[in-house]
């Protein structure tokens, strides 16, 4: 078990329970797209974050950004630190049929790879300095071409790709989602693999 000094955020019942399993901490529910209806859920969830901050962790499809995007809206940007799942193709068992975008939302997700996500932020977990110190940057997006530019939003849809990330990311969430990942090695790789494919 994980333990975390703050809440975690997902879509449903089922993703809590998936997460409880590998989690020491609150977690909480927006029931969906039932939280944009439900001003008390919001106004718990921004007065939980006043103390430590939250982690939000929705599903890789288009509907888990648009609550991550409310939630942005309903705490500071200095209280929240969004996780990602990889974007990984299946059903869940418990359905009758895919998703819309076909993808495993948090409930499908194994349990090594959930603690993978969660391990860095451990309440006893060890600085991950080096890290940090060979972050990717803005400016190596803009380099790349992956932001700024024309194609840029098409570009990073494919190194999502590369990376098994969700495909719908802004820049600023991509690069936060790759310095929370990868290393600055990993980032170079897929980048390399992006251009072989480009000239193929």
């Amino acid at each position: 078990m994980i333990t975390l000094d703050r809440p975690v955020i997902v879509e449903g019942k089922y993703d809590k329970q998936k997460l409880s399993a590998v989690l020491n901490t609150t977690i909480i529910t927006t029931n969906g797209f039932g939280i944009f209806n439900d001003r008390e859920k919001r106004l718990l969830i921004r007065r939980l974050a006043e103390k430590n901050g939250i982690f939000v962790l929705t599903d890789a499809d288009g509907a888990g950004f648009v609550i991550r995007n409310l939630l942005r809206g309903c705490v500071p940007k200095e209280k929240i630190t969004h996780l990602y799942i990889p974007a990984v193709a299946g059903k869940e068992r418990r359905k009758a049929a895919p998703s819309k975008e076909g993808l495993l939302g948090v409930e499908g997700i194994d349990a090594d790879t959930l603690t993978r996500i969660f391990a860095p932020f451990a309440v006893d977990a060890e600085p991950t300095a080096p890290e940090i110190r060979n972050a990717v940057t803005k400016a190596d997006f803009y380099a790349a071409g992956l932001s700024g530019g024309s194609g840029s939003a098409e570009r990073r849809a494919r190194l999502s790709q590369k990376l098994r990330l969700p495909p719908h990311m802004s820049a600023n969430a991509l690069l936060e989602a790759i310095n929370l990942l990868y290393t600055k090695e990993a980032y170079c790789e897929a980048l390399a693999s992006l251009e072989e494919d480009s000239e193929s």
